[in-house]
């Protein structure tokens, strides 16, 4: 007897869960075909080996910066905005949402770092934006920007990491398990994200008081619906292999490069200021800053970065016009 009422308990328990989540789910949906409406796309579409990827501009510097995001970053355009909105009176802005990231189409395309790189460069071929370019990637993209160094060194005018992975960075990263993400992918899915608010209202974006509230209501809305799609899972288990492809090429010793180095901590790496500052002085044209703070150093120490950009460009521009 106990032990039916007990089994019916459990039964009841379960139906509730189930339609719990699928009001959830239908709720998550519904949301997310009004924010598509409510926050459309800023920049512009383009057709990229049969799909579209967001390219975001703005400014007319004679220098043009291209933001490149790191793994995972739900909404590059707004991650990077604190920054972009400080330099666009100086510079031309460009900022890329990769296959599956921000406003760009999900797709199941290759991961490959040679494919990402020319479906890049593709993209900014489409809009006639020309190089040379100065790259500012932050995390994964380190190493897309260090390829585009080693096979089209004319484009590279400089690369400004923002706490970038170099391919010895993955010989300490341990990156999440397939499984894992795609946990993560089925939370947001699901709409259960949407009642987790701390997911995202802790990162450094969030919390630095520097995107409006529209800003972050937008942000919000595009992370409900780009949170580890596939291709952000693929790029994770392409990583390695990228990692070892980029490592095998060399260093490009002839690009100037200007790294901001985190304290390590948030990418769970003991050495990550040594080994990224070792790289750097490989370099002919070397520099970095060691900032005591988390991965997303251009939300926390926005000003600064900023600040070094501007003079860094500035110095190079006037030490190369010396020639």
């Amino acid at each position: 007897m106990i032990l039916k009422i007990i089994l019916k308990g459990l039964l009841i328990l379960i139906v509730i869960l189930i339609v719990f989540l699928l009001g959830v789910f239908i709720w998550n949906r519904i949301q997310i075909k009004r924010e598509v409406k409510r926050y459309p796309v800023i920049g512009e579409m383009v057709e990229v080996n049969n799909h579209k990827i967001h390219v975001y501009t703005e400014g007319s510097g004679d220098e043009t910066l291209v933001f490149m995001s790191g793994s995972g970053t739900a909404s590059p355009f707004y991650d990077f905005k604190p920054l972009w909105s400080q330099l666009v009176e100086d510079y031309r802005i460009v900022v890329i949402e990769k296959a599956g990231y921000g406003w760009s189409e999900v797709t199941n395309s290759s991961k490959d770092i040679n494919d990402v790189l020319e479906e890049t460069r593709l993209a900014l071929s489409e809009l006639n934006i020309d190089g040379p370019f100065v790259l500012v990637p932050h995390s994964m993209s380190g190493l897309e920007a260090i390829r585009w160094a080693q096979i089209y060194p004319l484009e590279v005018k400089a690369i400004i990491g923002l706490d970038p992975a170099i391919p010895a960075s993955y010989d300490e990263i341990e990156v999440p398990s397939q499984a894992n993400l795609k946990i993560i992918k089925f939370v947001a899915d699901s709409g259960i994200l949407r009642i987790m608010p701390g997911f995202y209202e802790n990162t450094a974006v969030f919390k630095s008081g520097l995107l409006s509230d529209e800003d972050l209501n937008a942000y919000r809305s595009i992370i409900y619906r780009r949170t580890m799609t596939i291709d952000m899972q693929n790029e994770a288990k392409m990583v390695f292999e990228n990692a070892q492809k980029v490592k095998d090429n060399g260093i490009p010793k002839s690009t100037p490069m200007y790294f901001f180095i985190s304290n390590g901590k948030e990418v769970g790496v003991n050495n990550w200021k040594e080994i990224l500052s070792s790289y750097v002085n490989e370099l002919d044209n070397g520099q970095y800053e060691y900032l005591d703070c988390g991965h997303y150093v251009h939300n926390i120490e926005t000003e600064f970065i900023k600040n070094e950009i501007i003079n860094y460009l500035n110095d190079f521009n006037n030490n190369s016009s010396m020639d």
